[in-house]
C-alpha cells in the first residue's frame, strides 16, 4: 500500500463504493499506476456487514449510511422519502439486500437505441461475465472465475415450492433463470453470498489486493471539491481527520460516489447548471444543465396477507431456532442468517405489447414487522407473509440540487416518484396481479385475509390513492450524470465528463435509464467496463442467439 501520505497518484478514484473498490482492483493490476481510494465513511468490519440479513440493521445505521431523505414530494401525499446510501467501504454493496439481477437484455439494447455505441447487451455481457463466479459454472451467460460470487437463494423453509406451483396455476410461466436471456414468469432469486458471508464489493475485489505497493485506501476522506488547472481536472480537496487535504492526480480524476453524491461533487465544484450553482455563490467553471437531472428510480410498494398459522420465516423465529441458525451460520455459513428472506420473484409484463417486463414482485415468507418471539415470554405478532411489488421502467423523472455550498450539507433530493401516469397504471396492475396469484392454491390456503392494502381497495381511484400513500423506493436511483449525446448529457459513451478533461464518472449515476432490477450487477459491470476503457483494452462483444420473445402479458 502507498505510504500514508503520499499526495501524488495517476488516479484519484472518489468513492469506495459498488464501483470504486472494483475499479480501484482493476487498474492496480498494472504495477506502475499508483491509485488513491478515497471513502467518506469506514471499514467494512462489522458483524452485520458480513450476514446477507444485516441489511435490516445496517440500512439504518448512520455509521456506514448517508441516510439521506428526499424532499416533501407532491407525488407521494408530501411525504419525505429515507433514501440509505452506503457510506462504508463497499459502499451500498455493503449495506444492500445482496440481490443479484442484471436487468433484461433490452434495457441495454435501449442504451444502444439512445446512441450509445459500445452498451448493447452483447456489448456489456462479457463484463457481467468477468466480474462473477457463479454458481452454476463457467456458460454463455455466466463467469465462472471472477472475484464476486453469486448463488441462488436457501430456499429452506421460505414457501418457494408453494410459490411456483401457485403462480403457474394462476397462469405465469416458469423461469429457469432470472439472469439470462428470458427472465420472465416466477424465479428464484440469486445473491452475492460467499458461504453465507455478503460478498460486497470491498469484500470481494478490494480487500484480497489491499496489500499492492500501488494502492492507497483512505477512509474517512470526504470530497469537498474537485481541482482544476484550466478545463482539466488535477485532483481533489477533501476532508479528513478534521483536516483539509489535497491529492493530485497525475491522469484522472474518477468519480464513483454513487447517484447522488457524484452529482453533488460535481455541482460543487461548479460543473452543473449555471444559474442553479450561481444562486450558491459557486462560480460556473463549466454550464452542464443535465447535472443532477434525469433522477430515476424504482417505485416500490408492500401487499402484507396475514396467515392461519405460522408458516414461511414466522416458524423461523422462534427464539430458540434462531439460535441454533445463529450457530449453523457461524459454523457453516448455512440456513436463513446466510441467504435472504425471500421466497421468489415474479417478472410479468402487465399490459399486451410490451417488450419486457414492467413489474417485478418479490414474494416475502414473513411480515416486515415481525420479530424474534418465544411462548410465554415473548409473543410472536400476527403471522403473515407480503409482496413488494415493484416498477421497472418508470416514467417519471426527479432531479437532484444542491441545499447549499456547503459540502457537508446533503443535497435535495425530488424525487417525483409517482409523476407519470403510466407508472401509476403499471402498480395498479402489479397489486391485481399479486391478488390473483395469493388467491389461487396452494398459497390462498394459507391465507387467512388480506391486510394491506385490504380488501376495500378495489377501484383505480382507490389503488392510486394507496400507491400514493404507500409507495417508496427501491433504492436504486440512477441518471444523475447522465450518458447520453445529446444537450442533457454529462459524460460520454467513455464515460468522460463533456468539456472537461482528466474527470470521469464511473457509477450509477451514468445509466441513461433505470435497468430492470436491482443496481449493484450493472454498477458493477460498468466498472469494469471502464477500467478496461481506462487501459485502452475492449472484450469483445457477445455473439447472442436470435431472440425470440413471447408475448407473456396479462391478457395477451
Amino acid at each position: 500500500m502507498a505510504h500514508e501520505v503520499d499526495r501524488e497518484f495517476d488516479y484519484v478514484i472518489v468513492g469506495g463504493g459498488s464501483a470504486g473498490c472494483v475499479l480501484a482492483a482493476r487498474l492496480t493490476e498494472d504495477p506502475h499506476v499508483r491509485v488513491l481510494l478515497l471513502e467518506a465513511g469506514g471499514n467494512d468490519s462489522h458483524p452485520y456487514h458480513k450476514s446477507p440479513l444485516g441489511y435490516a440493521i445496517v440500512r439504518y445505521r448512520e455509521s456506514s449510511n448517508w441516510s439521506y431523505h428526499s424532499d416533501p414530494d407532491p407525488t407521494l401525499c408530501g411525504r419525505r422519502v429515507f433514501l440509505p446510501r452506503g457510506r462504508v467501504l463497499g459502499g451500498s454493496s455493503t449495506i444492500n439486500g445482496t440481490v443479484y439481477v442484471r436487468g433484461h437484455p433490452r434495457d441495454f439494447d435501449e442504451w444502444r437505441q439512445l446512441g450509445l455505441d459500445g452498451w448493447s447487451y452483447a456489448d456489456v455481457l462479457p463484463y457481467f461475465k468477468r466480474s462473477q463466479r457463479h454458481w452454476r459454472g463457467e456458460s454463455f451467460y455466466y463467469g465462472g472465475s471472477g472475484p464476486i460470487e453469486v448463488v441462488p437463494v436457501d430456499t429452506e423453509g421460505q414457501l418457494y415450492e408453494e410459490l411456483v406451483e401457485t403462480a403457474m396455476a394462476a397462469g405465469h410461466p416458469y423461469s429457469e433463470d432470472i439472469n439470462a436471456e428470458h427472465p420472465e414468469g416466477v424465479n428464484r432469486i440469486e445473491l452475492t453470498v460467499s458461504r453465507g458471508r455478503r460478498a460486497s464489493t470491498s469484500q470481494a475485489f478490494l480487500n484480497p489486493v489491499r496489500h499492492r505497493p500501488n494502492l492507497s485506501v483512505r477512509v474517512r476522506a470526504q470530497a469537498s471539491e474537485i481541482l482544476f488547472e484550466g478545463r482539466r481536472a488535477v485532483g481533489v480537496r477533501c476532508l479528513r481527520q478534521g483536516q483539509v487535504e489535497e491529492v493530485r492526480a497525475a491522469r484522472e480524476v474518477v468519480l464513483c460516489g454513487g447517484t447522488y453524491n457524484s452529482a453533488q461533487l460535481l455541482l460543487l465544484s461548479g460543473v452543473g447548471p449555471a444559474d442553479d450553482l450561481l444562486g450558491h455563490g459557486i462560480r460556473a467553471r463549466l454550464d452542464l444543465p443535465g447535472v443532477g437531472r434525469n433522477l430515476s428510480e424504482h417505485a416500490r410498494l408492500g401487499m402484507d396477507f396475514l396467515t392461519r398459522d405460522m408458516v414461511g420465516l414466522n416458524r423461523m423465529l422462534r427464539l430458540d431456532r434462531m439460535a441454533l441458525a445463529a450457530a449453523r451460520w457461524a459454523l457453516t455459513g448455512k440456513g436463513v442468517l446466510g441467504t435472504q428472506a425471500l421466497s421468489g420473484s415474479l417478472m410479468l409484463r402487465t399490459r399486451v405489447g410490451l417488450e419486457r417486463p414492467d413489474i417485478q414482485v418479490l414474494f416475502v415468507p414473513a411480515l416486515e414487522d415481525q420479530r424474534v418471539w418465544f411462548p410465554l415470554v415473548r409473543p410472536a405478532r400476527a403471522p403473515g407473509i407480503a409482496a413488494v411489488v415493484q416498477l421497472m421502467h418508470p416514467e417519471s423523472r426527479g432531479q437532484l440540487t444542491l441545499r447549499s455550498a456547503d459540502p457537508l450539507a446533503p443535497p435535495r433530493i425530488q424525487l417525483n416518484l409517482l409523476d407519470a401516469d403510466a407508472d401509476l397504471a403499471s402498480l395498479r396492475a402489479g397489486i391485481r396481479a399479486t391478488r390473483e396469484i395469493y388467491a389461487t392454491n396452494p398459497m390462498a390456503g394459507l391465507i387467512s385475509r388480506e391486510l394491506v392494502p385490504g380488501p376495500g381497495a378495489v377501484s383505480d381511484a382507490e389503488l392510486d390513492a394507496f400507491c400514493r400513500s404507500a409507495a417508496t423506493t427501491a433504492h436504486h436511483p440512477v441518471g444523475t450524470c447522465s450518458m447520453g449525446t445529446g444537450p442533457m448529457a454529462v459524460v460520454d459513451t467513455e464515460l468522460r465528463v463533456r468539456g472537461i478533461e482528466g474527470l470521469r464518472v464511473v457509477d450509477a449515476s451514468v445509466m441513461p435509464t433505470v435497468p430492470g432490477g436491482n443496481t449493484n450487477a450493472p454498477t458493477i459491470m460498468i466498472a469494469e467496463k471502464a477500467a478496461d476503457m481506462m487501459r485502452g483494452r475492449r472484450l469483445p462483444p457477445a455473439e447472442l442467439p436470435k431472440r425470440q420473445d413471447a408475448d407473456l402479458s396479462l391478457g395477451g
